[in-house]
């Protein structure tokens, strides 16, 4: 008789925590910064990360478990090659930016710019809001 398994409870995510949103939109933005680095020019894959993080000031740092992962996916897709280098005796994979990666690029670049404009119409919807209720 096969053994049935209880499924794993998880708990619900708190959707009022801003630690919440910070993760699903550095999860989000990772691969969009990282074909924002690459665009300006080929490098290492620990050099994404840091320029990555450069980029954003901050706001997405990237960790090796992220960045090569997508640096695979970007690549098994066509949109960047690489070339193994051997730099003070270590081989090192320098990525660079293909013609299709460029085009993702400018894509993504207008498809977070429409996401930014309905954000920002949303900020001024929250502000008027605000300002109604602290004068009622």
């Amino acid at each position: 008789m096969p053994v049935q398994l209880a499924p794993v409870a998880r708990a619900a995510p708190d959707y009022a925590s801003r630690a919440y949103w910070t993760g699903t939109i550095k999860m989000s933005l990772s691969k969009f910064f990282i074909l924002r680095v690459l665009h300006d020019q080929p490098m290492h894959g620990y050099d994404v990360a840091r320029a990555v993080e450069r980029t954003t000031n901050g706001c997405c740092s990237p960790t090796e478990g992220t960045i090569y992962p997508v640096l695979r996916e970007f690549e098994e897709g066509g949109y960047v090659t690489s070339e193994v280098t051997t730099v003070s005796g270590r081989q090192r994979k320098t990525y660079t930016l293909t013609d299709k990666g460029r085009q993702a690029f400018r894509v993504a670049v207008e498809a977070w710019l429409d996401v930014t404009r309905a954000l920002l119409e949303t900020e001024q919807v929250v502000q008027r809001a605000e300002a109604t209720d602290c004068c009622a």
